[in-house]
Parts: C-alpha cells; sequence; structure tokens
C-alpha cells in the first residue's frame, strides 16, 4: 500500500524508478558490460505503480517473469535465495518510494528492506568497466554530430569551453558523489535535491531532469527527419491538395515508428540496441575520418579564430555535450566499488572529450564554414561511407526515443487516479506524448538552435549550477574555502553561461521564424 498526502506530489515517488529506467537501460549486459543493468530495469519498471495496477489479478507466474533479469551469472544456492528475498521485498514495500525525509525517517527494524541506502544486491553490482561504458553511452549522443558546427559558430579558440566545461563537469561530478554520502539513503538527484533543499528541491529538479529528456526526443525528431530526407530527399506526399515534403514526411514516420517502442513495459530488447550508442558515436567519428583521408575530401579549410557573436551558440552546444548528470547517481549507486567512481567519471569525460574534439576539428576542417548543423548533413551523397555514417545516426536515436521519454511517461502516469492507471490509458497517454513531440519538432525544425537551448538551459542547472548548490546547502559547514570559493565561481560562470546562451538561442529560433 502507499499512503499519499496532499504535499507530496505522485509524481516524485517514481523518480527513483524512473530515472534508472534511464540510467540502467543506456548501456546493458553485453559480455563485458554485465547484467545489474538488466535486472535492475525490470525491478525499477515493475515497482511502478502502473504496473502494479495492471498485474493486478494476474498470474504470479507472469511477473515473475518480467521481474527477472534475461541473463544473470551463476550464483550459490543461498545467495539465489537472498536474491529472491530482495526481489519480494521491492515489489512489495512501500519503502520502494522516496520519502520525503529518506535520511531522517525512522522505519522499524522488523520492516526495514534488506537494500538500504546504497546498498544493491550482488547482481547488481557494477564493475569499473560497466560503469564507465554506462558514463560514455549517456554522454556519447546526438551532441557530437553538432561540435564542428559549434567551431564554426565560435571558431578554434571556442575549443577551450568545450575543455572548460569537461574540468568542470568532471568536478560537479565529484560533487554530487560528495553528496550522495552525506546522508543515508540518498541514490538519486532528486534525492540530493531533497536533502539540500527539501520537497522543494526535488520539485524542481525532478521537473527540470523530465524537460530535459523531453526537449531531447524532440531533438531526435528533428534528427532523424533532417538525416532521412538527405538520403531520400525527393520523397514527398500528397493528400488532398496538401504536400507533404519529405522533411515533414520522415518526421511523421519516425513518430510512428517509435510510437509502439513506447508501449512496451519491458524496455530490455531496446537496452541491447541502445548500448550501440557508444559504437555509433566511434563509428561515425571514424567515417568522417575514413571520407576526409581515404576518400580524397581533405582538411584545407583554416576556419576563423574566434567568433565572438557565435560564443553563445556555441556554449549551448558544448555544455549539452556534457548533460549526463542526472544519470550519474544511479550510476555511482550501482557501482560495486565506489571509490572507483572520480576514476570511472575522469574516463567517461576525458574518453568522450577526445570523441568530441576529434570530431569537431575534423569537420570543420573538412567543411569549413559550409558546416551545417550536424556534420553528417555535409558527407557527400555519392559515397558508401557517407551512408553509413548517416545509417548509423539514423538508428541509434529510434532504439533510444522510448528509453528517453520513458521516465516522463512514468512520472506522469503516478498523477492518474488509481481507476485510471489501465494499460489501455497508458497507451493513449504515452501516445499523446510522443505526438506532442512530434508537433513541436515540426514546428521548431532548427536542430542547433535546439541543441544549444537545452544545452544552455537545462544542462547549466543539471551540470554545474546544481551539485555546486546542493552541496553547498548540504556540506557547507564541512567545506573548505576552496571548495566553496570553487563551487561559487562555478555557479557564477553557469549561471552567466545559462542567460547567455539561452537569449541567443531563443533569439535565433526567433529570426528563424521571422525568415
Amino acid at each position: 500500500f502507499r499512503r499519499k498526502s496532499s504535499h507530496r506530489p505522485a509524481f516524485l515517488f517514481c523518480s527513483k524508478q524512473s530515472i534508472d529506467i534511464l540510467s540502467n537501460v543506456q548501456s546493458p549486459s553485453l559480455g563485458f558490460l554485465g547484467t545489474p543493468t538488466l535486472s535492475r530495469l525490470s525491478n525499477s519498471f515493475l515497482n511502478s505503480s502502473f504496473l502494479n495496477n495492471s498485474f493486478r489479478g494476474k498470474t504470479p507466474e507472469i511477473v515473475s517473469n518480467l521481474v527477472k533479469p534475461l541473463i544473470r551469472p551463476t550464483t550459490s544456492d543461498e545467495q539465489q535465495q537472498q536474491q529472491q528475498q530482495h526481489e519480494d521485498i521491492r515489489k512489495s514495500s512501500q519503502y520502494l518510494l522516496p520519502s520525503r525525509k529518506p535520511s531522517l525517517q525512522q522505519i522499524p527494524e522488523d520492516q526495514k528492506p534488506l537494500v538500504v541506502g546504497h546498498e544493491v544486491s550482488p547482481y547488481q553490482q557494477c564493475s569499473y568497466t560497466q560503469g564507465a561504458m554506462n558514463g560514455i553511452n549517456v554522454l556519447c549522443g546526438v551532441g557530437i554530430l553538432s561540435t564542428p558546427y559549434a567551431i564554426k559558430q565560435g571558431g578554434w579558440l571556442g575549443l577551450v569551453i568545450l575543455v572548460v566545461f569537461a574540468l568542470l563537469a568532471w568536478y560537479t561530478g565529484v560533487l554530487l558523489r560528495r553528496c550522495l554520502d552525506s546522508k543515508e539513503g540518498l541514490q538519486t538527484y532528486p534525492d540530493i535535491g531533497h536533502a539540500a533543499f527539501g520537497t522543494t528541491g526535488r520539485i524542481a529538479i525532478s521537473i527540470i531532469l523530465y524537460v530535459e529528456l523531453y526537449a531531447c526526443c524532440i531533438e531526435y525528431l528533428i534528427l532523424e527527419s533532417d538525416n532521412l530526407s538527405k538520403l531520400f530527399p525527393n520523397v514527398h506526399l500528397s493528400i488532398g491538395g496538401l504536400t507533404i515534403n519529405s522533411h515533414v514526411f520522415f518526421a511523421i514516420l519516425t513518430t510512428l515508428v517509435v510510437m509502439p517502442t513506447t508501449w512496451l513495459r519491458d524496455l530490455t530488447c531496446l537496452s541491447y540496441i541502445s548500448a550501440g550508442g557508444v559504437v555509433a558515436s566511434i563509428l561515425v567519428v571514424i567515417c568522417l575520418c575514413w571520407i576526409g583521408v581515404v576518400d580524397h575530401v581533405g582538411f584545407e579549410n583554416k576556419g576563423t579564430a574566434l567568433n565572438l557573436p557565435g560564443i553563445p551558440i556555441a556554449i549551448g552546444l558544448y555544455g549539452y555535450c556534457y548533460s549526463g548528470h542526472g544519470v550519474f547517481p544511479n550510476i555511482y549507486s550501482s557501482l560495486k566499488n565506489r571509490n572507483q567512481f572520480p576514476s570511472i567519471l575522469f574516463t567517461c569525460i576525458g574518453f568522450s572529450t577526445i570523441l568530441f574534439t576529434a570530431a569537431a576539428v575534423m569537420g570543420y576542417k573538412m567543411f569549413g564554414e559550409a558546416t551545417e548543423s550536424q556534420f553528417t548533413l555535409n558527407l557527400p551523397e555519392n559515397l558508401v561511407v557517407s551512408k553509413i555514417a548517416v545509417w548509423a545516426t539514423v538508428a541509434n536515436p529510434i532504439t533510444k526515443y522510448a528509453l528517453t521519454i520513458t521516465p516522463l511517461a512514468m512520472s506522469l502516469e503516478e498523477l492518474l487516479p488509481r481507476s485510471q492507471q489501465k494499460y489501455s490509458n497508458i497507451i493513449l497517454l504515452r501516445s499523446a506524448l510522443v505526438v506532442s513531440t512530434l508537433i513541436i519538432a515540426l514546428s521548431v525544425p532548427f536542430f542547433a538552435l535546439v541543441m544549444a537551448l537545452i544545452g544552455s538551459l537545462f544542462a547549466m542547472l543539471v551540470t554545474y549550477i546544481l551539485p555546486c548548490a546542493c552541496f553547498l546547502a548540504i556540506l557547507k559547514a564541512k567545506a573548505t574555502w576552496y571548495q566553496t570559493a570553487t563551487c561559487s565561481f562555478i555557479i557564477a560562470v553557469g549561471v552567466t553561461c545559462a542567460c547567455v546562451g539561452t537569449y541567443s538561442s531563443l533569439s535565433g529560433i526567433v529570426q528563424n521564424y521571422a525568415t
């Protein structure tokens, strides 16, 4: 059972489960990644209230099969029995839901779950490699496609912004770890917000994270529309007197393709495919290099050293590249050895920065001032390697769309009355959510400007401003003067970048409408 009160909005309760969907599915168990992500996906998904209602009256075998991970390492009988007990408790315990004061709530000894705070069962523990791959897969997304365009906007010296953002992102990631360790029971970003600023902090951070995910889904549709229309530029559809061009056609087609994936209760099948996000990013960069070297497109363009008017847009584009802090707390909570987290974070951010820089330098040297918002749009159409790069770019967002929209969908489902939490209503809600992203994507089809807006507004908040603010709120009494000064500096930089970048992005969108 679960008690709800007027001062605790329902959607806050599922923040742990829903964000786990995103953080743990991104890089599932494929040999070197292990199995923890799949088991946590199943458990998180089953623990949401809409599934509890959807399966009410169904046979235990059905629910049991969904809870079990696809692959589980061999364990002893005793470990298996303990794992089953953990699963039973997670399925039934009210303490799965974030409490109003998780660090202070007194729970009777006979009612405490076996897994408390940061503790996870043996099959939920990630190794160094697994944690690093999870982090890299979160960071290496569609942001890499716009890094050459970011140099075009800000000039070569704008790359300094990328490096500075990388260093600050590592530092703020470590601050999140300090916040998680400050009190027992903190596992997610909203938990940190609650510990720092109470219920208001939890609400604010939850809303910011969910809106950011929603905006990323809009970006996916714009990306699909741009790249598929490049592959098939002559496609159009005429209905009566209405002609639908290739951009609109492929945006609608992509929506129809991804919509059924958002209805799935078990996203494990998508998690296998989405784990190729790192591979896809590396493949696209290799294709870019191949076209420049082997296919003799060359790296002849010199470009400009500094373009001050374009710096605000470049800030947003570079900021978008490091918008993974929303799920870093979940990755930290799943680690077997949490002392390795700073090193894992350094590996994730370092590897991603190298990949971003390589794509940015090669793309801008190849295409110069003709560089488009996504460098895949500049690739010669007659080359096989170009088609490989574009298809790799197109395939990945299709699998990640459902994984990205699910946390928001699960939270909205919590707002439905219990009598309305039926699977048919959930399908309608999720379908409406998907259609809404299509409408916005068609209304604002400006890939770089939308990305810059997300990077300027949400990434600055989630990656730089909020970690420092939460750290100072929770640990100010223990913080050194150096830490306080550094956090204050990062907050000032983040607020400045957010204001300048957001204004420039919105102005650019308005100007595009005007023309």
